[in-house]
């Protein structure tokens, strides 16, 4: 099944599990209770929006990762939530025409991206299937391409975490929606503050 019919028919389904908050995506989880909402959310910030000791890679990058890791573990809201977080980066920063990458993302490549992002790539995608699989002739290209320790730390914590976030969204069923422009409004509002404190929205439609 293509892509697209995939995702209009998982917006036709219903949560498998009874209740939840009617929220869509990882909203569920964050509603659930005020503690799971505040480290829901703090998590995704420490790694994907603040300063991370040591890192080079950028939000934009971050963002990308997630995506990845989301794409490989076939969540379509968050992959297709990431991607709009990352393009929304990408539209304030005034390179708008990097997006288009965000698709071969989408669909496991990775296709225009330089060395280093396409090594930080392989690692989380790699941990994402199984992390023992991870070598360290992977870390020293990663190296070699230069990223820095920091870069590969963060690539594996965003493997993790994302599939953590997937696996929450998709075990539940959560509602997610048709088209990827419905995330665009919310991107807005992530690229500019962030994750935490903002609301969660309702379900798209």
């Amino acid at each position: 099944m293509a892509r697209e019919e995939e995702r209009l028919t998982r917006a036709q389904e219903e949560p498998i599990v009874d209740g939840l908050p009617d929220v869509p995506g990882i909203g569920t989880a964050i509603r659930l209770t005020p503690g799971l909402g505040v480290h829901l959310r703090g998590l995704a910030d420490e790694l994907l929006v603040h300063d991370f000791p040591g890192a080079t890679i950028t939000r934009v990058e971050r963002e990308t990762l997630a995506t990845a890791v989301s794409a490989a573990n076939d969540c379509f809201f968050c992959m297709d939530s990431h991607a709009a977080h990352a393009t929304a980066l990408l539209d304030a920063s005034g390179s708008a025409e990097l997006s288009s990458l965000l698709d071969e993302i989408k669909m496991g490549t990775s296709e225009g991206f330089d060395d280093k992002m396409r090594a930080l790539l392989h690692i989380a995608r790699t941990v994402r299937r199984a992390p023992r699989d991870l070598t360290s002739a992977d870390v020293a290209a990663a190296r070699d391409a230069g990223a820095t320790d920091a870069d590969v730390q963060l690539a594996v914590l965003i493997a993790a975490a994302f599939s953590m976030y997937n696996r929450m969204v998709e075990g539940f069923r959560a509602k997610t929606a048709p088209s990827a422009d419905a995330y665009r409004a919310r991107a807005q509002e992530i690229a500019e503050h962030g994750y935490s404190g903002q609301p969660v929205p309702s379900v798209p439609r």
